[in-house]
């Protein structure tokens, strides 16, 4: 059977850490911080249970952070240069090693990732990471790199601005001085000499507080100066990263979510992935990118799974929060047409405000219609945000990151509805009565999405065009499609209005025709509600449904068992 990935997002560092008095910009003394021993069978079990297929670790890998672990030989890192007390996950310092906040034994943060990954295997769960490979921490260096392994930058000509051979970029005979950051003075203060370009392709000595100022961009034998690329010989970044995939994928893991895909050559990404799946066919690779007209192309050099953040995620959002017309939601399956199934959909992760954050929607619940349609529209991978399923806020003013409606990943800190289900590992659904009934419904889609063969792998069709005219269905509001596979067909029909909807759906021959549809009679069932019906099902007979505010229907459809002639004989 052909299974959708459904991935649920979780950080360590928050997830398991139940500290319920959080102390805002707290060092990891006074807040603590989540472990991979903390993840226990129990709690993989539950989310297994939720319908979840695979787990992203997120921040895994060692990354800038305050905490001082000289003592167990790993260089400390210069506060000035990381954001927060815990730093961003994606200003990576050593490719090679666990972030040891993550450990509840630091000599042994390897086994203890090793054994998670073990643990994860064993409840039916994948594993992805990240690889980071745009950029890195302003003072990377590896403390465990293997043996005959150089480190990135090592033997740079820092006098040149580009050169294929290089590992960063610099801007000669500058000084990096990031305006409205605050780099020390004194024996404190970080300085670097000259300068190395910025994360976000921010080629000078001066970025912004804004800019991903503790990052460096790799060089991969494109010069920014004037758009030449150099790839023969093949770029010493390329074995470097190469190898630190092969490193990963050697440690057991099912896949690689890599940051900011498209910010690296197309090419180096051909070159890799054909490398990593020679050994390791099954290991997929999901692009973080954000350039709707680099979807096919990526799509050809390897990858398996795409954001559609541009396309699907800003759309839904744009429904919700800025009266965009859901009819809107037509030209987002016509946008990926044809590679649908590569289609990464979701409607939170670490970057993203969270769904009931007064910066959002303000309440969880109306973002079933948005969690349907983003994964029940194709066949491609759905992911949710640890938390979202419970209606997480992220309303709490972290430390670095501030009030701004995400959950941080720059502070040691706890989810305050994640802390509450987790229990301190029992995981025993001591939660809110709403917070349970909104998580048993994400359960359901997200279970749905592999239990139905027509959500799983079946075609699609978009009714929207024979509804415009509709006086029953607001296609500024409402949103209506077909799922199909063998003799079973679902109908979704999703509202994002702020009341109920009754609507008759037209179902156009046309539809009966491409699906391979026989009218007659079927028998119903709506999948969300389990409410039954028997219907007759043609193309001159609308569905009658009702549709709850910011809700949605799933009625599937099968035809109805014919009746037994009768054998009697009369006497």
């Amino acid at each position: 059977m052909n299974v959708r990935p459904v991935i649920y997002q979780l950080l360590p560092r928050l997830f398991t850490n139940y500290n319920e008095n959080p102390v805002p910009n707290g060092s990891i003394l006074q807040n603590g911080s989540g472990k991979l021993n903390d993840i226990n069978p129990t709690i993989l079990g539950e989310i297994r249970r939720l319908g979840a297929t695979h787990v992203w670790y997120t921040g895994v890998i060692e990354h800038a952070h305050d905490a001082d672990y000289t003592r167990y030989g790993i260089r400390r890192h210069n506060p000035h240069i990381v954001k927060g007390k815990a730093g961003s996950p994606y200003a990576i310092t050593d490719y090679y090693d666990i972030d040891p906040d993550l450990a509840v034994s630091v000599p042994d943060r390897m086994k203890e990732f090793e054994d998670l990954v073990k643990r994860t295997h064993k409840a039916k769960l994948k594993v992805i990471i990240d690889f980071v490979p745009n950029h890195v921490a302003r003072e990377y260096h590896s403390d465990v790199r293997p043996a005959g392994i150089e480190d990135l930058g090592a033997h740079d000509d820092s006098d040149m601005f580009f050169a294929p051979y290089n590992n960063f970029y610099y801007i000669p005979r500058q000084q990096f001085s990031p305006v409205g950051v605050n780099l020390g003075s004194g024996e404190d203060a970080y300085v670097e000499f000259p300068a190395r370009a910025t994360g976000n392709d921010c080629f000078t000595a001066f970025p912004s507080v804004n800019d991903w100022y503790e990052t460096v961009k790799l060089n991969y034998g494109v010069d920014y100066g004037d758009g030449s690329r150099h790839f023969d010989p093949i770029p010493d970044t390329w074995f470097k990263m190469l190898h630190i995939l092969r490193y990963w994928a050697s440690k057991g893991i099912d896949g690689f979510r890599c940051d900011m895909a498209h910010m690296v050559p197309l090419e180096f990404w051909s070159w890799a992935i054909k490398n990593i799946k020679s050994q390791w066919p099954n290991i997929i690779f999901i692009a973080e990118i954000y350039d709707v007209s680099l979807y096919r192309p990526y799509i050809e050099a390897g990858f398996d799974y795409l954001y559609d953040k541009v396309n699907l995620y800003d759309t839904l959002r744009g429904i919700e929060c800025h009266n965009i017309s859901a009819a809107r939601l037509t030209s987002c399956w016509q946008t990926v047409e044809g590679i649908g199934p590569y289609m990464l959909n979701f409607l939170e992760n670490h970057d993203e405000q969270r769904f009931a954050s007064p910066q959002y929607a303000s309440d969880p619940n109306r973002a079933i219609a948005s969690m349907v349609v983003a994964s029940f529209l194709n066949t491609g991978a759905t992911m949710i945000y640890a938390g979202q399923e419970l209606g997480e806020k992220g309303t709490d003013a972290e430390g670095f990151s501030g009030p701004d409606g995400r959950t941080t990943i720059f502070d040691y800190w706890s989810v305050p509805s994640i802390r509450k289900w987790l229990n301190h590992g029992t995981a025993d659904g001591q939660i809110p009565y709403a917070a349970k009934k909104l998580q048993d419904t994400y359960r359901l889609i997200l279970t749905l999405t592999n239990k139905e063969k027509a959500l799983r792998e079946g075609k699609f069709f978009d009714l929207m065009y024979v509804n415009y005219l509709n006086h029953t269905l607001n296609p500024h509001r409402q949103y209506s499609f077909l799922r199909k596979a063998d003799n079973e067909t679902i109908l979704v029909v999703a509202n994002f209005d702020d009341t109920p909807v009754n609507t008759s759906v037209n179902i156009p021959e046309h539809a009966f025709n491409v699906l391979e549809i026989a009218p007659g009679k079927y028998s119903a069932v709506e999948l969300l509600s389990g409410e039954k019906k028997n219907i007759v099902f043609n193309p001159d007979v609308p569905f009658d449904t009702t549709v709850p505010a910011h809700g949605a229907v799933a009625w599937k459809l099968k035809p109805a068992p014919r009746r037994k002639a009768s054998t009697s004989k009369k006497k």
